[in-house]
């Protein structure tokens, strides 16, 4: 379920990920999927942040060495993921969309690190079907279930 989306006004690409995958997958490849995912959603944020006007990230490269090498001395690890847990607020209120709880983060983070891998990207798939559209020659994403009914005064 991975769609590739451009963020509407620019040539900037964004991918709209399987949560499961980006909860699981860094369990199968020993952390290398989670390495080049947190680099990837940084990357789509600090692009997305460009094309509203809004500062959401400068570095995606820092925020990856803050996880490794930085896990091991703890700190640039737990910095990182509060950072991107606000660039992650930050897209959704721009979209105007309900934004992640910090507080939800950090306990999936405290009792369950791939919940919380898996929060972020819900709220990021929201974010990018709001505000990104197919690329050409690719299928767009499915419908959401949770799109509002047409208006009864919208009908003939």
């Amino acid at each position: 379920m991975a769609y590739e989306m451009k963020i509407r006004g620019t040539e900037q690409e964004v991918k709209v990920r399987n949560p499961w995958a980006v909860a699981l997958l860094p369990i199968i490849t020993l952390g290398i999927y989670h390495l080049v995912w947190w680099y990837k959603i940084n990357k789509e944020l600090k692009a997305y942040g460009e094309a509203k006007g809004y500062d959401l990230g400068q570095n995606p490269t820092n925020s990856v060495l803050a996880l490794f090498p930085g896990a091991l001395i703890v700190i640039p690890a737990l910095v990182t993921y509060y950072r991107g847990t606000e660039r992650v607020q930050g897209a959704a209120k721009i979209a105007g969309r309900e934004s992640v709880n910090g507080w939800i983060v950090l306990v999936l983070y405290l009792l369950l690190a791939p919940g919380m891998w898996f929060y972020l990207q819900s709220s990021l798939n929201e974010v990018w079907e709001q505000e990104a559209e197919a690329l050409p020659g690719q299928p767009s994403p499915p419908a959401q279930a949770d799109a509002m009914p047409p208006r009864l005064d919208d009908q003939p």
